[in-house]
């Protein structure tokens, strides 16, 4: 089988910050309340003609500038998102033009905020059977669009961002060592933003066009399902927890983090997150919690990374890697 390499990573943030202060003057919180119930400090906004696409355009950007990769020759674009500058045309075809790819696929991928790990196990795919050979993975929202902010219990979790990977042939390594996949739909109606249905599971549906969340469900169903997707992982490629050097979860909430780490008895030491200051990115969490730890120095090349995405759907995906990216020319600014 081909192989298929994570040679580069680029992220991106808006500019504009919104503080647990901020939010104190805009609904009833309080910036203690907001850390001890969720860990997050603050979150980055995009400009109101800020789109997702130009997330993505100024994400795979940075990642030309630190790994001097060209892009030109890109023969797919995927792009994970909940929030796409359209309903059509893709957010993968605004990129693709923007960056001046001439001849490649370019698709969107729905999997909410385990988006971004369903698009590598695409990419992965398309690669390793040969048809493929260089392929851009972009996890990017701009959740501030879509967040209602006289919603107390939602406004404070969502920020906007952007990740993006280069994943390319090479018959001598493969970064992908294993992988898990589900989704149980029987719980749709407890993270949607309605849009030509009205109804989800003969439920209604709040017809609103920002994000509604039942947080106490999605809590109580990722804490009970994500840990025995970890296990099967690491059942499939033989492995132990102790093996796997970082565990990067979706940055829903570090309430959320803390109990599957307990569970799967992984140190939260070792564990990487981006809910700090940029908050929840939807399909943006993981690869922005990558790219810290590249950034930091904590992630260096050999290292063996358990990736795992929960949202909406509800969907879940696993991805176990070994990560072997080309070196940096280009020390990145700070985020």
């Amino acid at each position: 089988m081909t192989g298929a390499r994570i040679t580069a990573i680029g992220t991106y943030v808006p500019e504009k910050r919104l503080t647990n202060f901020d939010l104190e003057r805009m609904v009833d919180t309080n910036n203690e309340w907001i850390i001890q119930r969720t860990g997050i400090e603050e979150r980055r906004i995009s400009r109101p003609d800020e789109y997702t696409s130009d997330l993505c355009v100024a994400a795979v950007k940075n990642l030309i500038q630190r790994f001097n990769k060209t892009v030109e020759d890109v023969d797919m674009v995927i792009v994970a998102t909940s929030t796409p500058d359209f309903s059509f045309p893709s957010v993968s075809s605004l990129v693709q033009e923007q960056l001046h790819i001439a001849q490649t696929g370019a698709m969107d991928l729905s999997a909410a905020c385990s988006g971004f790990v369903y698009a590598l196990h695409t990419a992965h795919s398309m690669i390793s059977s040969g048809l493929h050979g260089k392929i851009l993975v972009i996890g990017a929202d701009t959740m501030s669009k879509i967040t209602d902010y006289t919603d107390r219990s939602t406004c404070i979790l969502f920020g906007d961002g952007a990740g993006a990977v280069l994943i390319e042939r090479d018959d001598q390594f493969n970064s992908f060592i294993g992988y898990h996949m589900g989704s149980d739909g029987s719980g749709a109606h407890h993270v949607y933003r309605a849009n030509l249905a009205n109804k989800v599971n003969d439920i209604e549906l709040i017809d609103t066009r920002s994000l509604v969340q039942n947080g106490r469900e999605v809590f109580r169903w990722v804490v009970r399902n994500i840990p025995n997707g970890i296990k099967e992982i690491l059942n499939k490629t033989e492995m132990t927890i102790d093996e796997v050097d970082w565990f990067i979860p979706h940055s829903a909430n570090l309430r959320i983090i803390e109990p599957i780490c307990e569970k799967i008895g992984h140190p939260m030491e070792k564990t990487l997150y981006s809910l700090v200051n940029f908050g929840n990115t939807s399909a943006a969490t993981i690869p922005l919690s990558l790219d810290l730890g590249i950034r930091e120095g904590k992630v260096k090349n050999g290292d063996r990374i358990l990736m795992y995405g929960f949202g909406a759907g509800l969907t879940h995906a696993g991805q176990l890697l070994r990560l072997k990216l080309d070196e940096q020319v280009m020390v990145p600014e700070p985020l």
